[in-house]
């Protein structure tokens, strides 16, 4: 484990003024257990320590760079980039990032075919709209309290479902994924439509599958911050610099 230490304290940064030490203290470096590693994982893996895979902060560094100087490229392009993680403690995370960026977002379940069989999910899209708009209007006055309870429960299902892509007309040009383990059917639907992937890939995940993989602790809300903090950043000045 010294070997790891030491090297876990070489440079500050790279090339590209990612800090390494950054990366270091947002826990970005901490995999999953040994017995978990995937084996196209070997390469970005540092060493063990209490079990536990340390990834390589030098690699996560690099592979960050390449993914950020791409969403910068198609931000530029005025291209559309997805938000995407189902897991629950990055909800908000996920939420307020995408908000912020003007961007299209998922963080409750995957709607399956949301990609691949975008043209009746976009009628269902639609649909809710119709609802929203009737809501503002107060047109659930005309409705019996039995119509209005069930139609407000559709509605609701409805937010959690496409309030984050209600303003998607097409499929993004890329998906920005948090955990391609737990987001899988959003991965293969993007390999599908030849929709272009990053993605965060901890030491349990095959990063052949992902375009632009981003070596790192998918668990960890403060790594996962720290990556779409840098993912932010650059949107902003893309969109700035117009």
């Amino acid at each position: 484990m010294q070997e790891t230490k030491k090297s876990l304290q070489t440079k500050e940064k790279n090339d590209s003024q990612i800090s390494i030490k950054e990366i270091v203290n947002s826990g970005a470096c901490i995999g999953h257990q040994s017995s978990k590693l995937h084996p196209r994982m070997k390469d970005f893996v540092l060493g063990i320590k209490n079990t536990i895979h340390m990834i390589n902060p030098e690699k996560t560094a690099a592979y960050l760079e390449k993914a950020l100087k791409f969403i910068s490229e198609i931000s530029s392009e005025k291209k559309t980039l997805m938000l995407v993680s189902t897991k629950p403690p990055l909800k908000e995370l996920i939420q307020e990032t995408a908000e912020e960026c003007g961007l299209p977002y998922i963080n409750e379940k995957w709607i399956g075919g949301i990609f691949t069989n975008f043209k009746i999910i976009k009628k269902r899209i639609e649909y809710f709209k119709q609802l929203e708009n009737l809501e503002k209007e107060n047109g659930f006055a005309k409705y019996t309290k039995k119509e209005r309870i069930k139609t407000k429960r559709v509605l609701e299902n409805f937010r959690k479902k496409f309030e984050g892509v209600k303003n998607m007309d097409d499929l993004p040009d890329a998906v920005f994924i948090c955990d391609i383990t737990k987001d899988k059917l959003c991965l293969r639907e993007s390999k599908a439509k030849g929709i272009k992937t990053i993605a965060i890939v901890d030491t349990n995940a095959d990063p052949t599958t992902v375009d632009y993989p981003i070596p790192a602790n998918d668990d960890s809300i403060p790594s996962v911050k720290y990556i779409l903090d840098k993912v932010k950043d650059v949107i902003k000045k893309a969109k700035s610099s117009k």
